[in-house]
Formats: C-alpha cells, structure tokens, sequence
C-alpha cells in the first residue's frame, strides 16, 4: 500500500460495506479501541485502507471465536511481532554488512526499543 494508507477517505456506510459489517459494529469496536477512524472537523468518521485491514482482521477472529477482550489482545500481539521482526531484520542486516562490527548490547537495546 501507498504511504496514504493512513488516511481515512472511506465514510463508516462504505467502511461497513468493504469489511464485510453492520454500520453499528465499526461504532462499537471504536468505542472499544480497536479501531481509531480519523475524523473530520465536523466529526465524520473516516477509516484508512489500513482501518479497513484491521477490519477485516477483527472480522476474521470474530469468526474463530474470539471475543473483543481477545481480539484486543490478539490485535497488540500482532503489532509487536511485526515490530520485533522489522527490528531483527534490521539486526539481521547490520550483522551481514561487512563493513559495520558486530552490534553490541547498546546498539540490540537500541534496535529493539528495550
């Protein structure tokens, strides 16, 4: 995706329809943090490509069962090991590199945001 996948340009009728939803469900996983729309000066909701992911992805462990505490969880999860692996990749790199040392203590604290 584009780096405006941050954006919110889609309405919560067209939000709703692209993950597959009922209006009020984006209103009530809002309200529970799972989901953060931007907003316009008037107040509209306005969800991202990104939101719509995140969507979907609700939607899928719905399915399996989860409840939103679960979800919720699941959702942070995610993100972390999505960090934690850029953050090894990133170490990874630094090691195949032949003219950088071998990163110290310091620098794997550094990387991984301890």
């Amino acid at each position: 995706m584009s780096a405006s996948s941050n954006t919110g340009v889609f309405a919560i009728s067209v939000a709703a329809e692209m993950a597959s939803m009922e209006i009020q469900n984006l209103r009530v996983y809002e309200r529970r943090g799972l989901i953060e729309p931007d907003r316009t000066a008037g107040g509209t909701r306005l969800y991202s490509p990104q939101d719509i992911e995140r969507l979907v992805r609700i939607r899928e462990l719905l399915a399996e069962g989860l409840n939103l505490a679960g979800i919720s969880r699941v959702l942070v999860l995610e993100t972390e090991v999505t960090r934690l692996r850029a953050a090894n990749t990133r170490l990874r790199q630094g090691l195949r590199s032949p003219s950088s040392s071998r990163p110290d203590e310091t620098d794997t604290e550094t990387v991984l945001g301890v």
